[in-house]
Parts: C-alpha cells; structure tokens; sequence
C-alpha cells in the first residue's frame, strides 16, 4: 500500500449534480418518506411525530433556502450551511439547535472529509451533506424497519443517533490509520529510504488535518451532554454522554497516533545517522590505511640520484611488500580495538 500519495480528500460538490431531499416522517404506527429534487418542499400535511429533512448537496442555494422557510432556520444559519469551510461548532438559536461537524469516511487516498450540518428543532430534525453517500444508511433501515426505539423516541434522540453514526465513522479511519503506521513502522526498522520519509511526513500531516476535526467536535458533543437546550430530553443526555466518550477516545487515540509518528520519525533519523556513521567509518578506516601507504610510495617516488633502494632489483617488490604489511599491521590493529 502506497502512503506517500496519500492526502485528505474534500471540497465542493459538483454543481451539475441536482440536489435531492429525503424526508422522513414517522411515529410509533406509522412512517412515510418521499424525496424531492426540486427547490418547492411538501411536508406532511398531518404534524408526524419526528420529520427527518435529509438534503444530499449544498451547492444549490435555492433548495437550502427552500428547507430554511419550510421549518424556520435563520439566514445567518442557512449561511453557514452553505460555507463548507466551517469549525466543528454549536449555535442555540433558541427554537433550533445548530451543529456543523465533519463527517469522514475512509477513501483511497487517506479519508474523506465533508460537513454535515445539523439542525434540531421541535419535533424535526435537518441535516445537510456535501455530497452523496454517507453513514446515516444503518438509521435509515432502522427507521423503515421498526427495529429498535428509534421510532418511539423524540426528535432529539434521532439527532443523537445521527450524531453518533457520525462518531462512529472516525473510528473506522483511525483504524485505517493505525494499519498504516504499523506498516511505516516496519519499513523505518527494516529497510527505511526516502519514501518512507515521505509516507511519515504525509501520516502527520494528516493525523493534523484529523485533529483539527476532532477536538472542536468533543467541545460541541460536551456542551450538548450538559443539557442546557430544553430541545434536548433528559433521557436523551445519557446517550450523548456515551458520544462524548466515544469522541474523547478517538481525540486520545489520534494524539497517540501523532507521539507514534513523532517517535517513528526519530528512529527514521538516528537508523539514517547511524547508516552515514557506518560509511563515514568505513571511509575513515581506507583513508587511514592508505596515509602510509602514500608516505612509502611518496618517498620512493622522490627524484633523486642516490637512492640505493631503486636500483636494487628486489626494491620495488620489497616496496609493494612492506605496503602490504604496514596495512595488515593497521587492520589487525582495528580489529583489535573493535573498530571494524
């Protein structure tokens, strides 16, 4: 698996693409779900128990206005909804709870990021996505099947289950992120290059990128399990008080995550020091055996006319010979010492 290619993937929704939105209505007995294209917006015409507003794009500001007039939500608001670039945060408007989080998923590269705004008012619930696809099919199937107390529960419980599908799914990316750094981490031991200095840099960039949508979203999530909104029933806090513990343990385990790669990218740079140590040894032990080498050969090569030794027939034989035995002599000596 490639990690140096690796970035956070997101942005704007294509524009060609139309705008859909799903709404579901249901009680106990009964539910209904229909979903339009077009900016016009029907609500159920008899006041279900809980409505879900699900609109699938936000590029299209006529649609999100649309739903802003059926159900009340402030232009400031619908504003925010339509800037994609928004913190993780929580606005009480009083009739409405606002909530921008991001939703991830992992993606090819490293994991996709958008924002899902959420909105919470009396007995209707509105969320907002940038693009198609998301993590709410499993309450959907819940919702249509009957299973569970999703049906019998309020407006405020169908926003903590969509709240916390969206927590759940930094669970599936940290998974993926903790196979990638065991991966580096044996590359870095085993045989580490400059590749796998590229892949621990592009891991921390992106345990940054994750951490700047965790924390902020542990501020939201602790100030709605403190239970000052009366849209938010009491039996309901218990259940975000479980989010806000999910959210804490995927915060500690990024910033985990992120000592990991700081301590891999130090093993990465002592196993390349000791690397260049080990050639700067090898190079350091030739140099010094050839210093007196290059003296003998130095001094025979000087220009004199009486030197016994070069008209001797044995002398250059006798040269090469005490060369030889000068570098023995000057490894054995080394080896001795534990140098080489």
């Amino acid at each position: 698996m490639s990690l140096h290619d690796d970035r956070v993937t997101g942005g704007a929704a294509p524009r060609s693409r139309p705008v859909t939105v799903t709404v579901i209505d249901y009680d106990e007995s009964r539910l209904g779900e229909r979903t339009y294209t077009l900016p016009e917006l029907r609500l159920p015409a008899r006041r279900p128990a809980v409505i879900w507003i699900d609109v699938d794009g936000v590029h299209d500001t006529g649609v999100i206005q649309a739903v802003g007039d059926a159900v009340g939500i402030h232009p400031l608001t619908l504003e925010d909804i339509a800037n994609t670039r928004q913190r993780p945060k929580i606005e009480d408007y009083g009739d409405y709870l606002y909530v921008a989080v991001r939703m991830l998923a992992p993606g090819d590269g490293e994991f996709h990021s958008e924002q899902v705004s959420l909105v919470l008012g009396r007995g209707y619930v509105v969320s907002f996505q940038e693009h198609p696809g998301d993590v709410f099919e499993r309450i959907r199937e819940r919702l249509r099947a009957g299973a569970g107390r999703l049906r019998s529960e309020g407006a405020d419980y169908l926003f903590y289950a969509l709240l916390d599908a969206i927590v759940d799914g930094y669970f599936s990316v940290i998974e993926v992120f903790g196979e990638r750094i065991e991966v580096v981490e044996e590359e870095v031991v085993a045989d580490p290059d400059r590749e796998t200095l590229q892949a621990i840099y592009a891991l921390k960039r992106s345990l940054v990128a994750l951490r700047r949508s965790v924390w902020p979203l542990r501020d939201v999530v602790a100030e709605l399990e403190r239970g000052e909104s009366p849209l938010i029933q009491e039996p309901t806090l218990v259940y975000l008080r479980d989010v806000y513990d999910h959210t804490i343990e995927v915060a500690e385990t990024v910033e985990t995550y992120r000592d990991t790669m700081s301590g891999t990218l130090d093993v990465y740079l002592s196993s390349q020091s000791s690397k260049m140590n080990e050639i700067m040894k090898v190079l350091t032990v030739i140099a010094t055996i050839f210093i007196p080498l290059t003296f003998i050969a130095g001094v025979y090569g000087m220009n004199f006319a009486y030197m016994p030794e070069i008209s001797h027939p044995w002398g250059y034989p006798a040269a090469l010979a005490s060369m030889t035995v000068v570098a023995a002599a000057m490894l054995l000596y080394f080896r001795k010492k534990g140098w080489i």
